[in-house]
């Protein structure tokens, strides 16, 4: 006797969801996926400028490392579908890749949207029905078990969800946060969500006239009230509210947790990393001696971009047209710290509009990590960013999405479910 196809409807085209209507087909079950948008795959088209990071090619105890405490958490869904599965999943269907600086793996063409038109196809072939333009209001559940959904007023009904909606991070993809709303109503634990990998604000105003600099090789220290937290070497980009950068970026969701709980925070910039405190104030003696009747704002600018020396020579409360030959050596001690601790005040940081990913969400104790299903709701899957899960920048988050996506797809036979 033939066995009945499991009916899987799976809640959002982003990369999860993709990842796990197409796997789900792969399995056997027959696959409906919602996508309240126009088009699946809006958030992927945009990330990592228009490029896509798809994955890390770091081994797996340092990947895991990326997601902080509740990084333990993926390696279930590791274990079943890592980097390399990824990357031959991509490349069997035609979409070459290429490793960059960093273990950052891109599409070879650089563009994200082909991504995008890879699972797409993939999803045709492997018969899965989606419908665009379909916003799903709320899941119905019964004696403790999913029976449907409801979607443009109508129930939908089905054997099992996999929830994928994505986090609320670029809400104009579609990313509004309604699949925090349909796990809390379904009985689900939320951890309050936040925006992460997010520019911050400072609160010296003359910042803004840093706006486009770049600074690349720097030391960026993360201080909170007063004491040193931890620090990272990088790249950092000023905005017109603030400072960016994958340094930045990667401080970001350590940065919003102080905040939100009132403490005082601070960064402080190493211009010059490369040189400890001795090496600096002898190298600034030599510039001193060698260039001397040069104004210090001259000598300024071959040690640092234009853009800073007339915020570096009023921190220090130095005359720019000083003569280096008249120059105190108490004052160059206080520009050599300057050089060493440019200091930032933040005041806060940049909405989920400019956030790349969404801090907090569905507790993970209420999540089987061996297959993603709800603890909570028999036949409820929940994947992606919907999860209290957050990495670094780097494909971290990708490469998450696409594995818990994977492994929920993969958790349910072509049989219906045994109860």
């Amino acid at each position: 006797m033939k066995q009945k196809k499991s009916k899987t409807i799976v809640i959002g085209g982003g990369a999860a969801g993709l990842m796990a209507a197409g796997r789900a087909a792969e399995c056997g079950a027959q696959v409906l996926l919602l996508e309240k948008m126009s088009q699946t795959g809006r958030k992927i088209g945009i990330s990592g400028k228009g490029r896509c990071n798809l994955t890390n090619s770091a081994p797996l105890p340092e990947f895991l490392s990326h997601f902080g405490r509740n990084g333990k958490f993926l390696r279930q869904c590791f274990n079943h579908f890592f980097t390399d599965n990824l990357v031959a999943f991509f490349e069997d269907k035609g979409l070459p890749l290429v490793t960059e600086r960093g273990g950052r793996i891109f599409p070879k063409s650089g563009k994200a949207l082909d991504v995008v038109r890879t699972l797409n196809s993939w999803l045709n072939r492997q018969n899965v029905t989606v419908k665009k333009e379909s916003p799903v209001t709320s899941i119905a559940v019964q004696d403790n078990k999913v029976t449907g959904v409801i979607c443009n007023g109508k129930k939908l009904s089905c054997d099992n969800i996999i929830l994928a909606t994505g986090g609320r991070s670029y809400p104009r993809t579609g990313s509004t946060g309604d699949g925090y709303r349909l796990a809390a109503e379904s009985g689900h634990t939320l951890t309050p969500i936040r925006p992460a990998l997010v520019p911050l604000e400072c609160k010296n105003k003359k910042i803004t006239q840093l706006a486009g600099l770049n600074l690349k090789n720097i030391t960026v220290r993360l201080y909170i009230n007063g004491k040193r937290k931890n620090q990272e070497l990088g790249e950092v980009i000023f905005t017109g509210t603030g400072i960016s950068g994958p340094v930045i970026l990667t401080m970001s969701s350590t940065v919003v947790d102080y905040l939100n709980k009132g403490e005082r925070v601070s960064l402080s910039i190493d211009l010059k990393p490369g040189l400890d405190d001795k090496q600096l104030a002898n190298r600034l003696i030599r510039d001193f001696e060698s260039r001397g009747g040069e104004v210090v704002s001259s000598l300024l600018r071959g040690l640092i971009p234009y853009q800073l020396v007339d915020i570096c020579l009023n921190s220090c409360g130095i005359p720019a047209d000083i003569d280096t030959r008249n120059f105190p050596a108490k004052t160059r001690k206080r520009l050599a710290a300057w050089l060493k601790d440019f200091r930032l005040d933040i005041s806060g940081y940049r909405g989920f509009n400019e956030a790349i990913i969404t801090a907090g969400g569905v507790s993970l104790k209420e999540i089987e990590p061996k297959t993603m299903e709800s603890k909570c709701v028999r036949g409820l899957f929940i994947v992606g960013e919907l999860l209290d899960i957050q990495g670094d920048t780097g494909g971290y988050n990708l490469q998450a999405a696409f594995s818990t996506g994977w492994l929920a797809g993969s958790s349910f036979n072509s049989a219906e479910r045994q109860e």
